[in-house]
Formats: C-alpha cells, sequence, structure tokens
C-alpha cells in the first residue's frame, strides 16, 4: 500500500510540476559522460608526477617530450619513453606541447574520450570508456586510428594519419586495392605525400632521421605490454583478414587487420575494435561523399556482373 501511494505521489508531483524522466538515449547519454569525467578525471590527476607506480599517460609522455629540434632524442622503440612517429606528427601536436604535463593530459584524455563517443554513439559510450581504459590511461593513439580509419571510408586522406604514424597499420589500404578503388586509394597516397612534402620543408633532416629510426625497430618485438606475437607471423594474418573483407563487403575487417598488424600489438590496442561498433552505423555502413564508390551495389555482385559470360 505504501509503495502505491509513494508512486501516486510522484506521478502527481510529475503532472504538477511538468517533471519527466528523460528518454532512454539521453539517460544512456548521461552515463556515459559520468563514466568519461571520471576516468578523465582520475587520468589526469594520476598523469602528475609522471614515472609514478600507479602512473598515466607513459605513452602520451613520448610525445609530449619530443621536440621540433631534436625529435628523436629519444627514439629506443622497447624503451619506457621513445617517439618513433613521422615528424608531421611531432609538428601536429606540437601547440599542445607548450602546456604544462598536467594540462597537456587532460586536454589530449579528452582528445581520446571524443574519439571514442565517435566510435561507440551515446548507447554504448559508457561501455566503450571501460573497453578503453587501459588505452585511456597510457594516452596511446590506437583510439585516433580506429577513427582515422572509420572515417578514411568517407574521406581517404585520413589514410595519411596511420601511414604517418604506426605506418604498417597502413595494410587497411588494401581494401581499396582488391575492390579497384584506385580513386580512393590514390587520395590516400596523393594525401600522405602532400603532407610529408610539406612537413619535410620545415623539417628536411628530421625524416631522413625518421627512415633510420624505421630501420632500427624493424622485426622487433614489443615489450611485454605486448601481444608476445611477432609482427612476422601477425601480418600475414592482416592480409588474410582485410582481403576477404574486400570480397565480402565486410567493412569492420579493416580496423581488426589494422589492429592485427600493429608494431607491436599492445594491450591497449584492442581499443581499436570498437571502430567495428561506428562500420555498423547506418552513416558509416555504406558512406557515400569524397572519394567513396559510387556504386551502392555489393562487391561480389558488382564483380560477378561485369564478369565475362562462360
Amino acid at each position: 500500500m505504501s509503495n502505491l501511494i509513494s508512486s501516486s505521489a510522484t506521478w502527481r508531483l510529475r503532472a504538477r510540476w511538468g517533471m519527466r524522466w528523460p528518454s532512454a538515449e539521453t539517460r544512456y547519454e548521461l552515463i556515459g559522460l559520468l563514466a568519461a569525467f571520471v576516468a578523465w578525471a582520475a587520468i589526469t590527476a594520476l598523469a602528475e608526477p609522471i614515472g609514478r607506480q600507479w602512473g598515466t599517460g607513459q605513452d602520451a609522455y613520448c610525445y609530449y617530450q619530443a621536440t621540433l629540434v631534436n625529435p628523436y632524442a629519444r627514439s629506443d622503440w622497447t624503451s619506457p619513453i621513445a617517439y618513433v612517429y613521422s615528424p608531421a606528427f611531432i609538428q601536429l601536436v606540437a601547440p599542445l606541447t607548450r602546456l604544462p604535463w598536467q594540462a597537456f593530459m587532460a586536454v589530449w584524455t579528452l582528445i581520446l574520450l571524443v574519439g571514442v563517443r565517435f566510435l561507440t554513439g551515446p548507447k554504448l559510450f559508457a561501455l566503450g570508456v571501460l573497453f578503453a581504459l587501459m588505452e585511456l590511461a597510457g594516452g596511446n593513439i590506437e583510439i585516433l586510428l580506429a577513427v582515422a580509419i572509420v572515417v578514411g571510408f568517407r574521406w581517404p586522406a585520413a589514410w595519411s594519419f596511420v601511414l604517418l604514424t604506426k605506418v604498417t597499420p597502413g595494410v587497411g589500404l588494401l581494401w581499396f586495392a582488391v575492390r579497384r578503388e584506385w580513386n580512393q586509394l590514390a587520395t590516400a597516397l596523393v594525401a600522405t605525400g602532400m603532407i610529408m612534402a610539406a612537413s619535410a620543408f620545415f623539417m628536411p633532416g628530421a625524416w631522413s632521421e625518421w627512415l633510420t629510426v624505421l630501420s632500427t625497430v624493424s622485426g622487433r618485438d614489443g615489450t611485454w605490454a605486448a601481444v608476445p606475437i611477432p609482427l612476422i607471423a601477425r601480418l600475414p594474418a592482416a592480409v588474410a583478414v582485410v582481403v576477404w573483407g574486400a570480397t565480402t563487403d565486410r567493412r569492420w575487417t579493416v580496423p581488426v587487420a589494422a589492429m592485427i598488424a600493429l608494431p607491436a600489438l599492445w594491450y591497449g590496442a584492442f581499443s581499436m575494435l570498437l571502430a567495428t561498433i561506428a562500420l555498423q552505423r547506418p552513416e558509416w555502413r555504406d558512406t557515400g561523399g569524397s572519394g567513396a564508390s559510387t556504386s551502392r551495389e555489393p562487391y561480389r555482385a558488382r564483380t560477378l556482373g561485369s564478369a565475362a559470360p562462360a
């Protein structure tokens, strides 16, 4: 009886003051925002001082400590602090590195959380934050790679971010090659070349240094924080996954293949799988617009239809 009275009173208050429960979508969004805020606050707070046992931002500090004058002063890939991405990336983040370390970490973590929100949408945002928590805490760029891959189906130039940072996940570009979508492939490669040229104009020596760094880390395995399977063993599997996906119209295979092809498959890198959620949403499942295939017909139907009769 008391429950009925309480429920009746609640409904009368709502009717009187116009109070309504938020919709399910709004509730999911609020829970996601709460989870994101808690993660952001904790990661930012634990970033200072850098190097503590339970500290955050070890990967992000690699970008923070690198300078435009000598970006590869610390470039031993398996050491705790090392910068091994292209000069273009350090040029991109250089304005942020002028901030104090903890402020940099606050902004950087916010950028990564926006990436998670983009990949998961509002309904799965909270779960996405939990799934990517290791990646968020370290501050690595795999979440941004996942965003670039999703966006790259509509704007292939986004692949330049992949090629100028982790490099080997660029195996995902086989999607365009297998499907003979040469305009998209050319757009990705030309955009990458233009960024390299513009960057080299300001930092010509750094690019030769980067090539040297790549040659020294080539074939080396990751540390204890990575899956103990070398790249040379994972790369054929990545190629097989993306080729199969391209011939069977499964876009979700591209971020999976790119993850498998990472130079070191860090445990936090599994956050790239969030891209498979984004690629199931209608707005990204079959994108039109700049650089996209003009045919809405599945690839297998197009190739079979164009085959010569037996």
